[in-house]
């Protein structure tokens, strides 16, 4: 029986496959933010779309952390990788709120 501390590390390409994908979600994310700071500074929408792409990918991550956890796979960088996505598109809420207040 395992217990639910327990962490599994031992299958190395899970810590890639999910800083890959932080890292694809995050450049997406940048392309979104350039394409509002070049083209509509002062559209609340265009500027919604940063954190749009960032919350969803963070709510993707954690499905696959619930998935790998229900398989007992090594789900752990999974959890981490949610959480850096949630905390960056807190961080980005504040890109709508620039645009709110160039209007």
């Amino acid at each position: 029986m395992t217990h639910d501390v327990e962490k599994r590390f031992d299958r190395p390409g899970t810590f890639h496959q999910a800083a890959i994908y932080v890292g694809v979600v995050v450049a997406v994310a940048g392309v979104a933010f350039a394409i509002y700071a070049v083209t509509a500074r002062g559209s609340v929408i265009v500027a919604s779309i940063v954190p749009a792409i960032l919350l969803i990918g963070g709510i993707g991550a954690f499905a696959k952390t619930y998935r790998l956890w229900r398989a007992q796979g090594a789900w752990p960088a999974w959890q981490g990788a949610g959480w850096f996505l949630l905390l960056l598109m807190l961080v980005c809420l504040s890109i709508p709120g620039a645009a709110m207040m160039s209007t």
